[in-house]
């Protein structure tokens, strides 16, 4: 599986101011993040691309060339758009590193397929389970950072923002296990 719909590619602040607009309309957000690969002990990097994936369209933000952080982590810290994904809680600290803001409107689809009783969580065993595909996750160690991504890395960064989305969706027809909705993983800034 792998998303073939429209993307968009923001890696400068002109191009920001022109899409959050259309993020703003959406109400369920696919949300995953990239980072450059650390091949050394003690080595780490940030997040360099965020992805947001809307009903029919995906925005990926080169965060790292990006200066006005401010109204995009805006749309993170809605509660009135929910951003769902895979271990959301590591990708918003480090994304607070970034720039602070309060998140609001997270939901992990891993918590939710645990409260719904699936062992294998992650984003891959997941996809194979509920909507019967397979996702490569073959550009996953690439070098995220760099100032051009390269057509396969495009499409990955897409796709996983892509299938977040459609999970969460898919996780929602599935009844809990004896929890109610507000143990879903969700995270209203409180």
């Amino acid at each position: 599986m792998e998303y073939e719909g429209p993307v968009t590619l923001v890696s400068d602040d002109s191009g920001l101011k022109t899409v959050l607009e259309d993020l703003s309309r959406e109400t369920v957000l696919g949300f995953d993040t990239e980072t450059r690969p650390a091949f050394r002990k003690g080595e780490s990097y940030l997040p360099s691309l965020l992805q947001l994936a809307g009903e029919s369209h995906v925005w990926l933000f080169q965060i790292r060339q990006l200066s006005e952080l401010g109204a995009l982590f805006e749309i993170l810290a809605r509660r009135e758009i929910l951003k769902c994904g895979a271990a959301v809680s590591r990708d918003v600290k480090e994304l607070q590193e970034l720039h602070p803001f309060k998140a609001a409107g997270f939901a992990d689809v891993g918590h939710m397929a645990e409260k719904r009783g699936f062992k294998n969580t992650g984003l891959r065993p997941l996809t194979a389970l509920l909507l019967n595909g397979r996702i490569s996750k073959s550009a996953q160690v690439s070098n995220w950072a760099a100032k051009t991504l390269e057509p396969k890395q495009i499409t990955y960064a897409a796709t996983d923002a892509w299938v977040s989305r459609k999970l969460y969706f898919a996780l929602r027809e599935i009844p809990e296990w004896g929890v109610t909705s507000d143990e879903w993983g969700v995270t209203n800034g409180e």
